[in-house]
């Protein structure tokens, strides 16, 4: 039996009542007929119940996902696509290069240092990095001298530990989080800066098996089968659409765009607005912007993080986590002090929601003060959407690091220049390779005629 996840209606209502709370809706009456009817909760981590609902409960499922239908979004507010500051003269190709080098590397490293404690709650990554020696962490997590009580309690990603544990590394692994930035190039490479939203659908459905996407991507990805076009691909049976997919899927729009942080927003927004609403397309944007930010090679973490906000608007969820944890980390010494405030203020949020994701990010980078390390292991601490965390602290921090090799070798070398993927042509290709495509692009406006 194939259970589909993130996509069957009876495994959607729990995840749509909750969003809709947390847009501010009342949706009281509606959670009573689904749980009257024989409902159930949203799944806690998997993406599927584990037996089908009976035909009237998928009727009915689908009946209320169209009544909690959210209301349009208009795509927030404009942000000018500022050039770089022309007094500050154009980003050296080569220090560019080196600086995309070094993002490329520590995004990989630190999507791997997340991925076999994803899913497992905070008590659990804490517990099994201090049963090694590795707390506050300091390197890859392992399996040798877990306890088996403690392995058993908590068991790894089964899918990543194969592959991201220190003893298994060789290479880097496959994932969304790599592979979204993959199919950004070909969609630069194709389209140029001025891409549109359609041309991200058709790239999707050229290059992106369905199986590789996961929650919002997942989603919008079955209604344009469905013959549903975008934007409305974002809204239709879609409760994922604040969550963190399209954050994942900002890095080349700020890493093509140094020192102009408002055009990787407008960027990014484009690509966000196939799957995601609100503020789901302002964590694309912040990051996006705080990226481009650090690809300039001209300013700290924290004016970064300062430009990532520049473009969100100031009263949204999203922009008053953010501005919170960034507080938070400024005034606390001990960072795990901060993940507890914010998981104690972010608890009622799924795992893979954006806001307290992107809080935690915010927090790790500031907390850390840009050093590398320092970002990729407070970002994967934390908990929640650790690979996607350390992923993008990874980029922000390599940037900031300047070159490939100011990255720690224990981080880089386990990689092997090696990245497996599905995308297109670049199964097995060479972090420096994709330093030099991304340099390329990141002056190109067009497509070749």
């Amino acid at each position: 039996m194939i259970r589909l996840s993130w996509v069957q209606p009876e495994d959607l209502v729990g995840h749509e009542l909750r969003q809709a709370e947390l847009e501010g809706r009342d949706v009281a009456a509606v959670r009573c007929r689904w749980l009257t009817a024989g409902g159930e909760t949203a799944p806690a981590s998997a993406g599927a119940s584990p037996v089908p609902a009976p035909a009237r409960l998928r009727l009915l499922a689908e009946r209320l996902l169209d009544e909690l239908r959210p209301p349009p979004w208009h795509g927030g507010p404009s942000i000018p696509e500022t050039a770089p500051d022309p007094a500050a003269g154009p980003p050296d190709a080569v220090g560019l290069r080196d600086r995309l080098h070094a993002a490329w590397l520590g995004r990989a490293a630190g999507c791997v240092l997340g991925k076999p404690v994803e899913k497992l709650p905070l008590d659990g990554i804490r517990s099994l990095a201090k049963a090694t020696g590795n707390w506050p962490l300091t390197t890859w997590f392992t399996e040798r001298g877990v306890p088996p009580k403690l392995r058993a309690a908590y068991p790894w990603n089964r899918r990543s530990a194969p592959t991201s544990l220190a003893e298994n590394i060789d290479g880097t692994p496959e994932d969304d989080d790599l592979n979204f930035p993959l199919l950004n190039l070909i969609l630069l490479q194709r389209h140029g800066k001025s891409f549109t939203t359609d041309d991200v659908a058709r790239l999707w459905l050229d290059e992106l098996p369905a199986g590789r996407t996961f929650t919002a991507e997942r989603v919008a990805y079955r209604n344009l089968l469905q013959g549903i076009e975008p934007p409305h691909t974002a809204t239709h049976r879609n409760p994922f659409r604040e969550w963190i997919g399209a954050l994942i899927r900002a890095d080349v729009h700020g890493w093509t765009n140094p020192g102009a942080p408002g055009a990787a927003a407008v960027q990014a927004r484009r690509d966000a607005v196939l799957s995601h609403t609100e503020n789901g397309v302002y964590g694309a944007m912040f990051t996006a912007a705080t990226i481009a930010a650090a690809a300039g090679g001209r300013a700290d973490v924290h004016a970064c993080l300062d430009a990532g906000l520049s473009v969100v608007p100031a009263a949204s969820r999203l922009s008053r986590a953010v501005r919170h944890a960034v507080r938070l980390a400024h005034d606390t010494p001990d960072f795990d002090d901060v993940v507890d405030d914010l998981h104690a203020r972010h608890g009622a949020h799924h795992w893979v929601h954006v806001v307290p994701n992107t809080a935690l990010l915010a927090a790790a980078l500031t907390h850390a003060d840009g050093d590398f390390t320092g970002s990729i292991t407070r970002a994967v601490s934390g908990g929640w959407d650790t690979d996607s965390n350390g992923a993008t602290a990874g980029s922000v921090a390599g940037l900031l690091a300047g070159r490939a090799d100011a990255l720690p070798d224990r981080w880089t070398a386990p990689l092997k220049n090696r990245l497996a993927t599905s995308v297109g042509d670049f199964n097995g290709i060479g972090f420096d390779a994709l330093a030099d495509l991304t340099t390329e692009l990141s002056t190109r406006e067009a497509p070749p005629s």
